[in-house]
């Protein structure tokens, strides 16, 4: 039944809105390249002025716009030389059976590496056996007289409608462009050499859909997750007439990196953190870093002496509220390792870290804890 299952065809995955799109341009496409060709035949030709094929090419343009088998070339150039082809076979073949075979198959031979497969040029190529006509004649008109009209008529209604054709069957990566899922443009080409079979989707297609799966269930797995959920509380703060000496007595104590800065009303004014303090040090004195921290806290002529002095403001603040995905952005690419967390009215609530974000992500994908985050190292440890 498993095997069975298989035959049992899949929906297609499009609207009523898109299904009339289509309708209607595979209707406009066949009469109008019908009626051209046939106004052409009355004077400048004999014999048949349209083929049936005509149809599903019509289909691919019109109804699959993005795929690479209904691009402008491979319907040009896969009808055109499966029909030369095919007239060729058909005039040094007697059994029509084996020069149909070898026809059809002569034809795929050659559309692969001349990047023109088109499905419909594998009928082209037994039609002409069929119909013993001359393969150069017939392959100029009506083949390639029809393909010609259905691409112009294609590029016209597709874009009208609101769709791409000729479609961009590459990859083109922009200046500063970064991957927007959790794998990049290399791991995409590496799938696709390993998979190893023709795919009815553009590469740039196929990519921007496994980004799109990507971010949905990234949205999916932490779209529930607030900033309130991960925050660390009561946060702990000091204002902006603080000491340097009593800053750093607390983030010793407490084994913290970062401490917002809050004014009477718990506004977030600011932020100091260990980098601050580094960043302040006297690295001129040829004493050791400890001695020079002890220094700056304790004070010397010339030196900041409060908090507020050597802060950093403004600083970026979150919402308790806030999504906690609006945090990856953040982190990743703003260049932030410790962010406040503020309510309604702006006063402070909590605090998060990367530990914190990373150590939320890594519970949320049920990585497992020996591969999961480390504590934090304690305060003053290397980074």
């Amino acid at each position: 039944m498993h095997w069975l299952r298989r035959f049992w065809p899949a929906p297609v995955g499009i609207d009523g809105r898109e299904r009339l799109r289509v309708i209607v341009g595979v209707s406009l496409g066949v009469l109008l390249a019908a009626s051209l060709s046939r106004w052409w035949a009355l004077d400048h030709a004999a014999g048949p002025w349209m083929v049936a094929s005509l149809g599903a090419s019509a289909i691919l343009v019109f109804g699959m716009p993005s795929s690479p088998l209904a691009q402008p070339w491979p319907v040009l150039g896969g009808s055109t030389l499966s029909a030369f082809v095919g007239g060729i076979c058909a005039a040094f073949i007697p059994d029509p059976a084996v020069a149909g075979a070898l026809a059809v198959g002569l034809a795929m031979a050659l559309m692969v590496p001349l990047r023109c497969l088109h499905p419909p040029g594998g009928a082209m190529a037994l039609y002409m056996v069929i119909s013993q006509g001359n393969g150069l004649q017939q392959a100029v008109f009506p083949i390639c007289f029809n393909a010609l009209v259905l691409v112009i008529l294609g590029v016209a209604y597709n874009t009208l409608t609101g769709r791409q054709y000729p479609h961009s069957q590459g990859w083109r990566e922009t200046a500063g462009q970064r991957p927007s899922g959790h794998f990049v443009a290399s791991d995409v080409d590496a799938a696709l050499a390993h998979y190893n079979q023709l795919l009815d989707v553009s590469r740039e297609d196929l990519e921007g859909l496994l980004h799109l799966a990507g971010r949905a269930a990234f949205q999916r797995t932490l779209g529930d997750l607030r900033c309130s959920d991960i925050m660390s509380r009561p946060p702990l703060a000091v204002e902006s007439g603080a000491s340097l000496k009593d800053a750093w007595a607390l983030m010793r104590s407490r084994q913290v990196k970062a401490l917002p800065v809050v004014d009477a009303h718990r506004l977030v004014v600011g932020i100091v953190t260990v980098a601050d303090f580094m960043r302040l040090a006297n690295l001129d004195v040829h004493e050791g870093l400890g001695q020079r921290l002890r220094t700056l806290v304790m004070g010397r002529a010339g030196q900041p002496t409060s908090v507020g002095e050597i802060m950093s403001h403004p600083v970026q603040v979150v919402e308790e509220q806030q999504h906690a995905m609006d945090l990856v952005p953040l982190f990743s690419q703003g260049g932030h390792h410790h962010m406040p967390v503020v309510d309604a009215r702006q006063q402070l609530v909590g605090i998060i870290t990367q530990t914190d974000l990373v150590r939320t992500l890594a519970g949320a994908l049920h990585i497992p804890k020996e591969q999961g985050v480390a504590p934090e190292a304690p305060f003053g440890a290397p980074a």
